[in-house]
């Protein structure tokens, strides 16, 4: 039985932390919208080379792209024994074009990693990245002698990021209740559906993410 996973978070939830980390130790890959579109583009394909000329033009990636993209990628022999999706779909169309793509196949089992707005402003406004390569702080950065933090992958220096000012913050979270978040009503009277808390530390998230994938796909066999 393939392992097909959806995770859902609004922005700080640490669902693409934890889809990375989730994928690396069951051997299945994490695809995000943004990795799907480069991998596209760089490959040359004719979905890819569409969506070059529209983003090249300044213009957004419409759902049609996108869901081609999708099934492009799905397609592909690393994805066979499973996969985890990582801001995609974004919207209610975008799953139901996405539960036509599976029809036939092993379950979605979906995740939503739930965290009070409270929490996601204060994690939002302190996060920090590197300017060098853009990995997050909390994926291993370090501190020098002179006490500036340091990237722990590349050793560049950690910013705050552009689009994580309050402001933008608020207007962020806005924008996820009014388009992604009926993600979680659309999904949750499914048997597959799980909610875990993700204002825990990482390592509790970890565990009772993978508890509750567990438990899907232990009842689906």
């Amino acid at each position: 039985m393939a392992l097909n996973l959806i995770m859902l978070g609004p922005p700080g939830a640490g669902k693409g932390t934890q889809a990375e980390r989730f994928a690396r130790s069951k051997g299945i890959p994490k695809i995000s919208t943004g990795d799907m579109l480069r991998e596209a583009v760089k490959a040359g394909t004719a979905i890819g080379l569409r969506a070059k000329a529209i983003m090249d033009r300044g213009d957004l990636v419409g759902d049609d792209v996108i869901i081609a993209i999708v099934k492009e990628r799905l397609e592909q022999s690393d994805a066979k024994p499973g996969f985890i999706l990582d801001g995609f779909p974004r919207t209610v169309a975008q799953a139901e074009a996405l539960d036509a793509l599976m029809a036939g196949k092993d379950p979605l089992i979906v995740v939503d990693i739930a965290v009070p707005e409270s929490e996601l402003v204060r994690r939002l406004g302190s996060r920090l990245v590197c300017e060098d390569c853009g990995t997050n702080a909390d994926a291993g950065a370090t501190a020098t002698d002179g006490g500036q933090e340091r990237c722990g992958k590349c050793g560049g220096r950690l910013k705050q990021r552009s689009d994580d000012s309050e402001a933008v913050v608020l207007e962020r979270l806005k924008v996820y209740r009014r388009d992604t978040e009926p993600l979680v009503d659309y999904y949750r009277p499914r048997q597959t559906f799980r909610s875990v808390n993700g204002a825990q530390p990482p390592e509790g998230v970890a565990a009772d993410l993978a508890a509750a994938i567990a438990a899907v796909n232990g009842a689906g066999r």
